[in-house]
């Protein structure tokens, strides 16, 4: 499809569109793309700024959360694989109309679930749906409009993107403190339902190829079956490590033979559904390295930050979701500044680098704070959270696919979505897994220092038990009280503890990823 076909669309029955000017006509299908693309990170950020209200709220352990991640990767990689099929024979207008219903029929029922396995299943369904969403608008953006018109709808697209970010924890965390964590899920209803109803009045019906049999199904349930078995490998480490060792390295081979497996069979294929002989270029190579990077770093920042601010420092949830607006901010106002400023910066390597500094020092600076830190103190490690998305993700994203043919483009990008899908679902695994981990040896440290310094513990007891006993307490509760409010300390300063150690792994993979953005000569 031309760009020059693809805005016949509008032929459509709607009169009123005719009374727009071209460009307008051209800036309303910019918005929907944006619109369209937006939905989902909207969605996925509020669910991770909400995962513990929602395991919670099914009456799971934070591991589970893991599991629930997997479910929305597979679902959502899978219809990434099929993603040319369905569009080419389908068409976009009913591919994508089609896809957003499945991700609302997927929200409803995650919002509606009362138990973990009807959560994984309802985020499967949203992963099958969401799926289609970014990389197919995507796509659209280069197959819709000419190589004049391509960076404005790259500017509205990225802008639609950065915005959802922005609106989606603040939005989660008014909406659970105001009602219940199932309005986290109903959140995102009306903007999936405006987008659908844009997709189906003003997207092209495509050149639907009905002699394009589709791939087969043999490899996309291979590689389901290698995304699961890594998944359960990660899921199950916190337990098998020590006392399974063997089976968990099996469980990791078997997982890492499938995916080897799967890419073989693409490389050989006549008709792969990956095209990878087309994807060898260095530079498109890196571009997916330092892509992976980013998301394992920025989703494993998301993961933690809810926790840390709401657990750990007792900030109220609304707060912290402002919070993370705020960070998400600096993003968006960082994009209107690279923009004006990128055409004059020749070299892009070093602000990458310059970013990645930035979010080590911004994990550094989380690391650091007191038990008793409010918002303010954490302003500045927000400002270098904030400005990390926009100085790494926008350069590497406008040089990766510079050196792909324009037929190779649409494959780029949905190989460079398949591995964001893998870099998020393994980041909440790790982040699920390491804080839980950290925490339980923690807790056991805090009680043994507690039994080896008796004296002290007792004076601690005694005064809380007489602080309890003025205001009312008989002797027995005021014991249970001052035990229970000791538990809770020890609680809070584990999960403290937890966090900042997991934000100096995040400030150390920052920090080397810098200096592997340094070294590497390939995107410049």
């Amino acid at each position: 499809m031309t760009p020059a076909s693809a805005l016949r669309p509008l032929r459509l029955g709607l009169r009123w569109l005719r009374l727009l000017s071209h460009r307008q006509r051209q800036t309303l299908l910019m918005l929907l793309l944006a619109l369209t693309t937006s939905v989902e990170f909207l969605e996925n950020i509020m669910f991770v700024f909400a995962s513990s209200h929602i395991v919670g709220g099914v009456d799971a352990d934070p591991r589970s959360f893991a599991l629930v991640q997997a479910a929305y990767a597979v679902g959502s990689m899978l219809m990434i694989l099929k993603q040319q099929w369905l569009a080419q024979r389908f068409g976009y207008r009913h591919y994508l109309t089609g896809a957003l219903l499945v991700f609302m029929a997927g929200t409803l029922a995650a919002a509606t679930s009362h138990s973990l396995p009807q959560l994984v299943g309802a985020r499967f369904v949203q992963g099958v749906g969401g799926g289609a969403l970014f990389t197919s608008c995507r796509i659209l953006v280069n197959v819709m409009f000419t190589p004049a018109d391509r960076p404005r709808a790259s500017r509205i697209f990225m802008l639609g993107i950065f915005s959802a970010s922005a609106l989606a924890p603040a939005m989660a965390a008014e909406l659970i403190e105001r009602g219940v964590w199932q309005d986290v899920f109903y959140g995102a209803l009306p903007f999936a339902a405006l987008a659908a109803l844009g997709a189906w009045l003003l997207l092209p019906d495509a050149e639907p190829r009905e002699d394009n049999p589709g791939p087969a199904l043999g490899p996309l349930l291979l590689f389901g079956a290698a995304v699961v078995t890594l998944q359960a490998a990660m899921t199950e480490a916190r337990f098998d490590i020590f006392s399974h060792p063997l089976r968990l390295a099996l469980i990791c081979a078997a997982g890492v033979g499938l995916l080897m497996w799967f890419l073989w069979q693409q490389w050989h294929h006549s008709a792969p559904v990956l095209r990878l002989r087309a994807l060898r270029s260095p530079v498109y190579l890196t571009g997916l390295a330092m892509y992976f990077v980013y998301y394992l770093i920025s989703n494993l920042s998301g993961y933690v930050f809810p926790i840390y601010a709401e657990q750990a420092l007792g900030l109220p949830l609304a707060t912290t979701g402002w919070l993370n607006t705020f960070a998400a901010t600096v993003s968006l106002a960082g994009i209107f500044v690279y923009l004006r400023v990128a055409p004059q910066l020749p070299h892009k390597k070093p602000l990458m680098a310059s970013g990645l500094v930035l979010m080590a020092g911004a994990s550094w600076w989380f690391s650091s704070m007191p038990p008793d830190a409010g918002p303010p103190a954490l302003a500045w490690g927000l400002i270098g959270k904030g400005l990390f998305g926009v100085m790494v993700i926008i350069p590497i994203a406008g040089l990766t696919f510079r050196s792909l043919a324009d037929e190779d483009f649409a494959h780029g990008y949905r190989s460079k979505n398949l591995l964001r899908q893998i870099a998020a679902s393994f980041a909440s695994a790790l982040g699920a897994v390491l804080l839980q981990n950290r925490q339980f040896a923690v807790h056991t440290s805090l009680s043994s220092a507690i039994g080896q310094h008796t004296a002290q513990a007792q004076q601690w007891m005694d005064a809380a038990q007489a602080a309890f006993g003025a205001r009312g307490f008989d002797a027995g509760h005021a014991h249970q009280a001052a035990l229970a409010q000791l538990a809770t300390l020890m609680e809070t300063q584990s999960r403290l503890i937890a966090c900042e150690d997991l934000y100096r792994l995040i400030a150390a993979l920052a920090l080397t990823a810098a200096v592997f953005m340094l070294v590497q000569r390939r995107l410049d």
